[in-house]
């Protein structure tokens, strides 16, 4: 890895240094700007914020937890290849949690429900300005957030935290799936399928658009392999 390739954020005072370092390199390895088989440098990340050792390795550590980099001791320190187990496992795991997110969301009143699918609306709104604009990354992170909402909406927001933690090789997928003609376009046509579900009190229609939204980029995979095939493992 080279650490002038990506700029590094400024240092935050109020924060420990090993989640900083964490942070950095979970966004840039499931954004792909660290693909799958970089090695990354520990002296270089030293460099690049100015931390001991220390910091480094726990970070490193704790995305080897998520399988997002492979440690060989006294050796390298690797970007791991995209696992399909995995990806599956993390499909499952916010397809059930969010399909009863909407299901209790479009149960609500109406007049909880109007604020909820506001809020929805606005997210999709700010992703389609941003495709608007041919800007991939901050739509990336745009879709995260429009999901994150459901987990908000329905006051559990620990599971986010906990989804998260294990969607590291789905989100590379949907990653990779992102500019494949028409694939945003598709995206917010869903979200807005999901939105109105939620908004219409149609727990059955918001879960089912929900269903086949996660399960899109998966059904992709055989294609994406294709393309890159150094990028997965079964």
């Amino acid at each position: 890895m080279n650490v002038t390739a990506i700029p590094r954020p400024p240092r935050d005072p109020h924060r420990h240094a090993a989640p900083q370092v964490f942070d950095y390199l979970r966004e840039r390895i499931v954004n792909l700007q660290l693909p799958p088989g970089t090695v990354i440098s520990r002296a270089e990340l030293q460099q690049l914020f100015g931390f001991s050792s220390t910091p480094v390795r726990d970070a490193l550590l704790r995305l080897q937890e998520e399988s997002l980099v492979e440690i060989f001791p006294q050796h390298a320190t690797v970007v791991s290849p995209i696992d399909l187990k995995l990806a599956r496992q993390a499909q499952f795991l916010r397809r059930s949690i969010e399909q009863e997110a909407v299901r209790m969301l479009a149960a609500l009143p109406a007049a909880e429900r109007r604020p909820v699918a506001e809020r929805l609306e606005t997210a999709i709104d700010i992703q389609a300005t941003l495709l608007g604009r041919g800007d991939l990354e901050a739509f990336h992170v745009a879709d995260r957030d429009f999901h994150r909402l459901f987990f908000e909406a329905v006051g559990v927001p620990d599971l986010w935290v906990l989804a998260r933690r294990h969607s590291g090789h789905i989100d590379r997928i949907r990653r990779l799936h992102l500019p494949i003609p028409g694939k945003a376009e598709q995206v917010i046509a869903d979200h807005r399928a999901i939105a109105a579900g939620i908004a219409a009190g149609e727990a059955a229609q918001a879960g089912a658009a929900l269903r086949n939204h996660l399960s899109k980029s998966l059904a992709f995979t055989p294609d994406l392999r294709a393309r890159w095939p150094a990028y997965f493992r079964d």
